[in-house]
Order: C-alpha cells, then structure tokens, then sequence
C-alpha cells in the first residue's frame, strides 16, 4: 500500500487532470502575489492548489481526505468500504458510539 502523501499527491494530480481550468488558473499566477505573502511562487501555487481541492471536496460533501480516497481508490466500492473504515477509526478516537457519529456526520453507517 502506499503512503498516505504518495496517495494525497496522486489524487492532486488526478484533480488537475479532470480540471484544467484549475490547472491553467494555477499555471498562471502572478509571480507578485506569492512575493507580498513571502513565499516562493512554488509554495504559494501549492497553497491555491489545496484550497481549490478542499473546495471541491466541500462542494461534494466530503472532507479533503475523503477526496483524497475517491480519487484514489480502485473502485467506488472500495472508496466507501475504506471511508467507512476511517470514519469508524475517528468516532473511536473520539469516544462516540458509532451511531452517534453516523448521525453527526451525516453517514449511512
């Protein structure tokens, strides 16, 4: 299996490959913008990279992490069997019954 960051970098780039407009924005940022937040323009596209991901994944109802799962996972079943599993990781972590959570989140459990 791979490491979490490989996943999370192989979703970011099937991200820009499904939206280039994203990719072109990104490709064309004023060199400007980065130099007044004091970053290099490489971190300050990284930064508007993320952003735009965590908005897509709000504008599908899912957390950046469970982006990062659809778009990496083999299949949709596998996509929901792992965000399951994640899911029932965190509602322990936090001491809540699993139905709890499940209503809290919103999630067919």
């Amino acid at each position: 299996m791979s490491a979490p960051g490989d996943n999370h970098q192989l979703a970011l780039d099937r991200f820009l490959d499904a939206h280039p407009d994203v990719a072109n924005e990104l490709d064309t940022l004023n060199p400007l913008a980065a130099q007044a937040k004091g970053e290099t323009l490489a971190q300050y596209r990284a930064e508007r990279l993320h952003e735009a991901f965590e908005a897509e994944a709000e504008r599908q109802g899912l957390f950046a992490w469970e982006l990062t799962l659809k778009l990496t996972a083999e299949s949709p079943d596998a996509f929901e069997t792992q965000r399951l599993e994640v899911h029932k990781e965190v509602a322990q972590m936090a001491g809540m019954s699993w139905e709890e959570y499940c209503q809290l989140h919103n999630l067919d459990g």
